[in-house]
């Protein structure tokens, strides 16, 4: 049995990890490169751009979607993705902010 004690973190130390463990999979980090350079793409056509099947694509999707990164618009059997850039800048804030307050001006004198 794990002894799991996430709960005692702050909300927004759990929001970084959760950003950070979606992000921790080189596949969803393609995903999002391609999205931000193609700006739309259907579901069918990103495996064509990784060396997966769509079928692992389509749970890397899964997971990008449930976490609010993507979007997605239905048209006939196909699904147009792009970034959910609220989501973005909202990632990226969160990272920033982590890494200037901690961090700042400290200089490692190893």
């Amino acid at each position: 049995m794990t002894n799991n004690k996430s709960s005692e973190f702050n909300a927004n130390q759990q929001e970084i990890a959760e950003f950070a463990r979606i992000l921790s999979h080189p596949a969803r980090i393609a995903i999002i490169q391609l999205l931000a350079k193609k700006n739309e793409i259907k579901t069918g056509d990103i495996s064509e751009f990784l060396p997966l099947s769509r079928t692992t694509v389509s749970q890397h999707l899964k997971e990008l979607r449930n976490a609010g990164i993507i979007q997605g618009n239905i048209d006939g059997l196909k699904i147009h993705y792009c970034l959910n850039m609220d989501k973005v800048n909202e990632m990226k804030t969160l990272f920033n902010h982590m890494f200037e307050s901690s961090i700042g001006d400290f200089m490692c004198r190893c």
